[in-house]
């Protein structure tokens, strides 16, 4: 599980520091895919593979289904960290996130999220009370 808030700078080599404490659950790999919201998600390998897997099995009979299965194949970009807890993070996937030079990595529960920093700060502005009003039955069980 991935918990709390970093602030890296992306560098010039399109280059990303991971947060330390996320680093050992990604020791066997990881995939960079596009995310919602002009985000990035990061899962663990092991993690991204079981939700292809169940992705694949869904009916392409469905053209929402086919749309979003190709889309997460198609921006899928398995990684390892370099020594020093590195991601380069693609020129495609730098331009949908509209990523430069500073970035927010947050701990989303069950993946890794990375968004431009000003985008960031206008999404937690935009939905301030979605999270604040967030008492219906589909937090019933964490409320």
């Amino acid at each position: 599980m991935f918990f709390g808030t970093f602030t890296p700078k992306l560098d010039d080599k399109g280059r990303l520091t991971l947060p330390a404490k996320f680093r050992e659950e990604l020791g066997d790999g990881l995939v960079v895919v596009n995310g919602q919201d002009h985000s990035l998600a990061i899962y663990p390998r092991s993690e991204f593979q079981v939700r292809a897997r169940n992705a694949a099995k869904a009916s392409r009979a469905n053209p929402r289904v086919r749309a979003f299965v190709r889309r997460l194949g198609a921006s899928a970009d398995e990684q390892t960290l370099d020594s020093q807890g590195r991601i380069t993070v693609a020129p495609a996937h730098r331009k949908y996130a509209g990523l430069a030079k500073d970035c927010v990595v947050i701990g989303s529960v069950d993946r890794i999220e990375v968004w431009d920093a000003g985008a960031y700060e206008r999404y937690l502005a935009d939905h301030e009370a979605d999270f604040a009003d967030g008492d219906d039955d589909a937090f019933a069980d964490f409320l």
